[in-house]
């Protein structure tokens, strides 16, 4: 039977586009339109819930206010700041705004600390609430409780810190509350006076330390008077004062200094004095020269015997006797004036180097007499320097006693101040906590009565968006676009949406009533039909479905019936071999129908045991003609896949107008495949009431496969839904028809 099968199986399926009056495919999201409708239809449910929210708010309210009230009393505490105020100062110190809050952060923490709350519970007063009692008089119940239940509440704005209690009586949560202001006021007091008694004692014994260190001070400074004899040690020392012995080394300093630059520049006199005495005449010997009265008398001489000389050269010329004379006694003249010249030279240079040599003895001897001077009062200054050392130092001492003292005497004084100050303990009382006028945020009616409420509200709203979601039918247009992703054909609503279908057989509702809202639904698919695709190309159409019992042999018995009533010649052939209905749904005419004339039908025709005649007849609707399933064969999927029902199509086709098989489920046998592969069109039924989504999106899927032409499906027994547009649009139609009825006269 492989050899038989058509070429046409392995024909590539057209893609399906979009079809007049189909619902174009839509994102799998949630439309607010949408969720409007599914509000509409779950409103009852919704309005339910949020009704029994209500009264469960208000229950659930007086039973909280009946059998487990809750009160909180509060009252605060004054925090100062973390410093030690001077008493003997006014004004205060400012610290900045997050270490004030750290430090009430921490009075809080030492108020809830487990050591402090096990105080608590050691007062009489806590001990005889019917709180504690309630508790079986159990410590670790009761800690437990007060860990959560009482709060210590740092104000970060303000300088307070809110001690607050929750429990079932107004009157014991003021008075453990007070309790506990009592308890850590008195503590917090005891506490800061303890330690300010500790810092007394011992700054007490450090005055007296350091009276002692100062009594041994001033005895030392006496002896190192008395060991230097010195006096004068505790005089300043600065500008306007020296001590003799100072001035004394002073003044020999400085005339050391002066006599040793005189000596040195006297050595230097007596250097260049040597020179002088073998080098030339200077200017200054010179002078001295020609103050000499016998230098003078030769000058003049000289001068003389120049004029004598001048005037013979005149009057008698140069070689004769009497200039000759006079230039020779000139020439002995000055011979004996540069001899007397060098001989007071030496004399004085000779003298001067031995004043020199005299002066510099004489100021060497004194040289040595101020540097004995000098030792010996350098060697007093180290004596007063060390007294000085030794005394300063002991001053230093005695200075730094007294400091101390006067510090501790002060210190000693401001504790004492700080002792009787009432805000030493650094934590205030702003009064005492009342008894609270009114319970707890958590147990108000405005509380419970609103979130009572929005909460059923909440629950109804989730509730039936859960129910809408756990839902898989295909039961809506939309579905069909939003998981199918098919076009769209036609919608037949069910028949309890239809008044004049209810006593009649579905798969006759448009020749029984052809003015009812499903014979239109059936027309409108006829007519989305035929727009589909080329009238001429498409002849021979399946109709099948994912399952059983979906409809799809009233959908294809009332296609049929829409076209022959459109004055189209209609074959419809029943290939369910498994499940026929076309037999009883139109019975043969003889009042005893023959057992073998009810054998031949399509099996008979493929398996050729019967001829066309034979096997089609009427169906009692004027151009509807029907072909019979005949017996079940051994091979139905084969037989339909063979050569000879593609024969029989195609010869058929020429007779009649469209061929509409009533094929068997695609899920269940692969009888519709083989078929979907020979007709020129699909049609998938889906049942709004029992196909699922899964179901409906595989047998796409296995038709899509064998290249099946899948020209769209047919969505049956659709009901309206509150919310949706199906019963608008039966309520509209019966309105027109109403109208036109009226009109024609038949009502």
């Amino acid at each position: 039977m492989a050899e038989d099968r058509p070429a046409a199986l392995k024909r590539k399926a057209r893609p399906a586009a979009p079809r007049p009056g189909s619902i174009p495919p839509t994102s799998a999201s949630l439309t607010p339109k949408e969720a409007f409708c599914i509000l509409r239809r779950h409103i009852f449910l919704i309005v339910c819930l949020t009704v029994l929210g209500f009264v469960a708010g208000g229950g659930g309210w007086k039973l909280l206010q009946k059998y487990f009230p809750r009160y909180t009393a509060r009252t605060y505490i004054q925090v100062l700041p973390p410093v030690e105020k001077d008493p003997m100062t006014i004004g205060s110190v400012q610290l900045h705004k997050d270490i004030l809050y750290g430090h009430r952060q921490s009075i809080a923490n030492l108020i809830k600390q487990q050591r402090t709350l096990e105080e608590l519970l050691d007062r009489d007063k806590v001990k005889e609430t019917h709180w504690f009692v309630r508790r079986d008089r159990d410590r670790r119940k009761a800690v437990k409780y007060l860990k959560r239940y009482f709060g210590a509440h740092a104000h970060r704005d303000s300088e307070f810190v809110e001690i607050s209690m929750t429990c079932g009586s107004a009157t014991e949560a003021a008075e453990i509350v007070n309790e506990m202001h009592d308890l850590f006021l008195s503590r917090q007091g005891v506490t800061e006076k303890q330690e300010i008694t500790e810092r007394l004692q011992r700054l007490e014994e450090q005055r007296i330390r350091v009276q002692s260190e100062l009594d041994a001070a001033e005895k030392g400074l006496d002896d190192v008077r008395v060991a230097y004899d010195l006096t004068d040690l505790d005089r300043p020392m600065g500008r306007y004062f020296q001590h003799p012995v100072e001035v004394k080394l002073n003044n020999l300093e400085l005339q050391k200094d002066e006599l040793d630059l005189v000596i040195r520049q006297l050595h230097a006199d007596l250097a260049n004095l040597e020179e002088l005495a073998t080098g030339p005449i200077t200017e200054q010997i010179e002078v001295a020269i020609e103050k000499d009265p016998v230098m003078v008398d030769l000058a003049q001489q000289i001068t003389f015997w120049e004029t004598q000389l001048s005037g013979l050269l005149i009057k008698f010329g140069e070689n004769h006797r009497d200039v000759r004379q006079a230039r020779e006694r000139l020439e002995e003249t000055k011979k004996k004036r540069a001899e007397r010249k060098d001989e007071i030279a030496n004399q004085i240079r000779r003298a001067n180097l031995e004043n020199a040599k005299s002066n510099l003895i004489v100021l060497q001897e004194r040289f040595e007499e101020l540097e004995q001077l000098r030792q010996e009062a350098v060697a007093k200054k180290k004596q007063l320097d060390l007294a000085r050392i030794q005394f300063d130092k002991g001053v230093k001492i005695r200075d730094e006693r007294l400091e101390m003292l006067d510090t501790i005497k002060e210190q000693i004084e401001k504790l004492k101040t700080l002792h009787d100050d009432p805000e030493t303990p650094k934590v205030l009382s702003v009064g005492k906590a009342p008894p609270p006028l009114e319970m707890v945020f958590s147990r108000q009616w405005w509380l419970w009565f609103p979130s009572g409420t929005l909460m059923g509200l909440l629950l109804g709203v989730g509730l039936a968006f859960l129910i809408e979601l756990a839902n898989d039918l295909v039961r809506t247009p939309s579905d069909v676009a939003r998981y199918l992703h098919i076009p769209l054909l036609g919608v037949i609503p069910d028949a309890m949406e239809d008044r004049q279908v209810r006593r009649i057989e579905l798969c006759h509702a448009v020749r029984l009533a052809p003015h009812s809202v499903i014979s239109e639904s059936y027309r409108q698919c006829r007519t989305n039909l035929m727009m589909s695709d080329d009238q001429e190309s498409v002849k021979t159409l399946l109709v099948t479905s994912g399952k059983e019992g979906e409809g799809k042999t009233s959908v294809a018995v009332n296609l049929a019936t829409t076209f022959a009533t459109a004055e189209k010649k209609v074959l419809l052939i029943d290939a369910n071999f498994r499940q026929p209905h076309l037999h009883a749904l139109f019975p043969k005419l003889e009042t005893k129908p023959s057992v073998k004339n009810f054998n031949f039908g399509l099996s008979s025709l493929l398996t050729r045991q019967c001829t066309n005649g034979k096997a089609i007849r009427s169906s009692g609707i004027e151009g509807l003609d029907v072909i019979d399933c005949g017996p079940l064969p051994a091979n139905p999927a084969d037989l339909l896949g063979s050569s000879r029902m593609e024969e029989l199509l195609r010869n058929q086709s020429k007779k009649y107008d469209y061929i509409i098989i009533d094929g068997p489920p695609v899920l269940l046998f692969s009888d519709a495949k083989m078929l979907a592969g020979l007709v020129d069109a699909t049609i998938l039924v889906f049942n709004a009431m029992t196909t699922r989504r899964g179901a409906a999106q595989r047998a796409i899927r296995e038709l899509r496969e064998v290249n099946a032409i899948l020209v769209g499906g047919v969505l049956f027994a659709a009901r309206s839904i509150r919310g949706g547009y199906f019963q608008e649009q039966y309520k509209s139609y019966r309105r027109y028809q109403k109208k036109v009825q009226v009109a024609a006269g038949t009502v």
